[in-house]
């Protein structure tokens, strides 16, 4: 099954790390395994995930990708620009992005972890003086800080973006319910029809089903292309929701049980 209307790749078609260009590899980030040994990655997809263990690389890859495509290393469209607290890595000065024909409407880069930051952004400029509409209107009209963290992240997939668009999204579910990890499931596939390309760092076995997408599984030896049914948080939440009391004797102490 594919994407229903998309034909095959987005705005950006592949990465490639200028590896004569790094004086040294065993510095941060070069020294993470899955970087170590990066050459080239294909975005041959509508929706490109990325799925691996904590440390593994995946945000710092999708934050180096989001930056290099213009985009603020905290968050927003590329008419965000400004930086609480720089902690983003130099990697971005090292990728390639290979771009095709076409260039997108708009872009935007979620980043979980400071989006509040964003919100915040939003409403700074929006009580700067303005001859254009409140920022917010973009967001669904109600500010981001009156929603709860949820809410304003399905706000903004909802609102703000729209077709022909290029979003990095990193661990968006992290302050979304099942329910809300369907919804945005279900908008990326809406818009990935219009048009739109994604690249997405995630722990959600509900996001990486989607639809003709393409998964690189993050290990020590680098980034493998995988199957859905191969890829760990299926396997382990497949496994446990099957068999969870095998689980707690491995887990759980006998007390506990």
């Amino acid at each position: 099954m594919t994407l229903a209307g998309a034909d095959k790749g987005g705005f950006i078609r592949s990465l490639e790390l200028e590896r004569d260009r790094v004086a040294d590899f065993d510095s941060h980030p070069f020294s993470i395994p899955a970087i170590r040994t990066l050459t080239t990655l294909e975005f041959d997809a509508r929706a490109t995930f990325f799925v691996g263990e904590n440390g593994s690389g995946k945000s710092t890859l999708v934050e180096a990708f989001a930056i290099a495509a213009g985009l603020n290393p905290e968050g927003g469209s590329q008419n965000f620009a400004f930086d609480t607290r720089a902690s983003h890595s130099e990697l971005h000065e090292y990728i390639r992005l290979v771009r095709g024909i076409e260039r997108p409407a708009t872009a935007y880069f979620l980043r979980a972890e400071s989006f509040y930051n964003v919100a915040t952004q939003v409403e700074d400029l929006d009580r700067s003086p303005s001859f254009g509409p409140k920022l917010v209107d973009s967001y669904g009209g109600r500010s981001l800080h009156e929603q709860s963290h949820g809410e304003s992240f399905l706000s903004l997939v909802v609102d703000r973006f729209g077709p022909r668009g290029l979003y990095v999204l990193d661990e968006p579910e992290a302050a979304l319910s099942v329910p809300g990890c369907l919804a945005l499931l279900r908008r990326m596939h809406e818009l990935a029809a219009q048009g739109s390309q994604f690249v997405v760092a995630t722990h959600s076995p509900i996001l990486l089903a989607s639809p003709g997408a393409l998964i690189y599984s993050i290990t020590e030896e680098g980034f493998e292309p995988t199957a859905y049914e191969n890829t760990e948080p299926y396997t382990l939440t497949r496994s446990f929701l099957e068999d969870r009391q095998r689980f707690f004797r491995h887990l759980l102490s006998e007390e506990v049980l």
